[in-house]
């Protein structure tokens, strides 16, 4: 279960969310799309089309160029004592390929659907068919969408716990704005929400039916309008992956030049605990995305190593403070004077 936190614009996001959905259509895998915002159908229309093997490697390669030229030129900037310190690649995708790359410039061709089996959940469609109650107080959105991934999963085969009788694949399913007003929430109206647990039992039911079948499901919450934090502390302790993308438009950082090469953070809230009870923190806890004209990439982010004098005093302490919000990652202790909460 991947929860993303969609950024104020909900631009990049829907990125993430598409390339997800994308990556299933490329390996043949089923799509379940669900949606109270958008169509599915106008969603599946969007997905970005695939980069061929050829094309993907002269687009790395023109990006692996562009930035051995730019380390060329800045070398002269660069103290003399980190010079010889080993060189720190960007991105991954400079050296190994892993999965496929999307132009998020063209659209996927209609032919590849042809070969996949896709289905929808449309809610302001499913409203017409009343649901049967409203199931342990739940949201009868939430309710009715549950029973409709709980039917696809028993009719098509994907339920684990059943010997399979055809080839096995993979079911992805994909879940658009869940928790927000159009799915007859108010998480994110109310400081006091009408069902605090709505959306927790929800997942709750949803992570079990993911545990017991072959399928992998993303989900994006409008997370910087949920008012009550402890909502939010319950739904990463569901998740296995939590990631969170903080977008520059409308905000300081889009004017600063110290972030003038990226478009965001991206902030890994959680990742899965494998046969462990903590889960393993990587290293690397700063990262940024950016968008090119083809590609959307996340990479480690560089900042400039020395600071001019066209940079504020302002930008340099909005820089300290980032520095430390960045090295606080799963498990990190308090920053500065903090208090620890328990």
């Amino acid at each position: 279960l991947v929860f993303t936190e969609e950024d104020k614009y909900n631009r990049y996001s829907s990125l993430l969310f598409k390339y997800f959905l994308a990556e299933g259509v490329v390996c043949g895998h089923d799509l379940f799309v669900a949606s109270a915002k958008e169509h599915p159908e106008k969603i599946l229309k969007e997905l970005p089309a695939p980069l061929l093997d050829d094309t993907c490697r002269n687009e790395l390669g023109e990006a692996a160029t562009s930035v051995k030229s730019e380390d060329f030129q800045d070398s002269m900037k660069i103290a003399w004592r980190y010079q010889n310190l080993p060189k720190i690649e960007a991105s991954p995708t400079t050296s190994t390929k892993f999965g496929h790359y999307y132009d998020v410039s063209k659209t996927m061709s209609p032919e590849l659907f042809q070969s996949i089996k896709w289905h929808s959940f449309y809610l302001h469609e499913e409203s017409s068919l009343q649901s049967k109650m409203k199931s342990c107080n739940m949201n009868s959105g939430y309710a009715r969408l549950l029973h409709s991934i709980q039917k696809i999963i028993y009719q098509e085969g994907f339920d684990g716990s059943d010997p399979q009788k055809k080839q096995k694949n993979i079911l992805r399913i994909g879940i658009q704005s869940l928790g927000s007003v159009l799915w007859g929430e108010d998480i994110c109206s109310s400081d006091t929400p009408e069902d605090i647990h709505s959306l927790t039992k929800f997942l709750y039911v949803l992570r079990g039916l993911l545990r017991k079948s072959l399928s992998a499901c993303i989900i994006t919450v409008p997370a910087h309008l949920i008012q009550n934090k402890a909502i939010m502390e319950r739904v990463t302790n569901l998740s296995d992956t939590v990631v969170g993308l903080e977008s520059f438009i409308g905000s300081e950082r889009e004017t600063n030049p110290l972030y003038k090469d990226y478009h965001g953070l991206v902030h890994v809230r959680q990742i899965p605990r494998l046969n462990s009870l903590i889960c393993d923190v990587s290293d690397t806890k700063d990262l940024a995305f950016r968008l090119k004209r083809k590609l959307f990439t996340i990479e480690r982010l560089h900042l400039p190593p020395d600071l001019s004098d066209t940079v504020s005093r302002a930008s340099k302490q909005d820089l300290a403070e980032s520095a430390k919000l960045l090295s606080s990652g799963c498990g990190a202790m308090a920053i500065g004077k903090k208090h620890l909460d328990f």
